[in-house]
C-alpha cells in the first residue's frame, strides 16, 4: 500500500477536481497498460510543482515520472491544468489559506545599459581580444 503524503490532495479537494479532469479512453482494442490513477497521477504532477525537483526525482509513491510528465503534457495541451489550478486557488481563497494582495514570481532579468556598445561594435571588440575570433590553437597544434 503506497503511503500518503501530508501534503498530496485531501479528499475535498479531489472532489472539486475528479470533474476537472477526464477519465482516459481506451483505445478499444484491448491492448496495453490500465491508466494510473488520475488522483495519484496529479499529486505526483504537484509534488513536482510545488518542489521545483527534476521529473525523474518523483518519489516512489507516485506513478513513474513518466506517466506523470506525459500526463501533465496531455493536461496542459488540453487546458486541463489550467482549471486544476484556478480551482485549487480558489479553493484555497475560500479557506483563507491564500493572499494574492502581494505576490511575487521568481525571475531574473539582467537589464540593458544606456549607452552600451553596438553589436557591430561589441563584435569589433571581442574580436580585437581574442584574436580576431579564432580559436587559440591553430589547425597546426601550436598555441599562439
Amino acid at each position: 500500500m503506497k503511503r500518503i503524503c501530508v501534503r498530496d490532495l485531501a479528499d475535498t479537494q479531489w472532489q472539486i477536481l475528479d470533474s476537472l479532469i477526464p477519465q482516459p479512453t481506451p483505445c478499444g482494442v484491448g491492448r496495453g497498460r490500465p491508466w494510473k490513477d488520475r488522483r495519484a497521477v496529479l499529486n505526483g504532477i504537484l509534488w513536482v510543482l510545488r518542489t521545483g525537483a527534476p521529473w525523474a526525482d518523483v518519489p516512489d509513491r507516485y506513478p513513474s515520472y513518466q506517466t506523470c510528465h506525459r500526463r501533465f503534457q496531455q493536461w496542459v495541451r488540453s487546458g486541463v491544468m489550467k482549471g486544476v489550478l484556478e480551482a485549487l486557488a480558489l479553493d484555497l481563497k475560500a479557506r483563507g489559506a491564500l493572499d494574492v494582495r502581494e505576490a511575487f514570481i521568481d525571475g531574473s532579468f539582467a537589464p540593458a545599459k544606456k549607452g552600451g556598445q553596438s553589436r557591430k561594435n561589441q563584435a569589433r571588440q571581442r574580436n580585437k581580444n581574442h584574436g580576431g575570433g579564432r580559436s587559440p590553437w591553430s589547425s597546426s597544434g601550436h598555441m599562439r
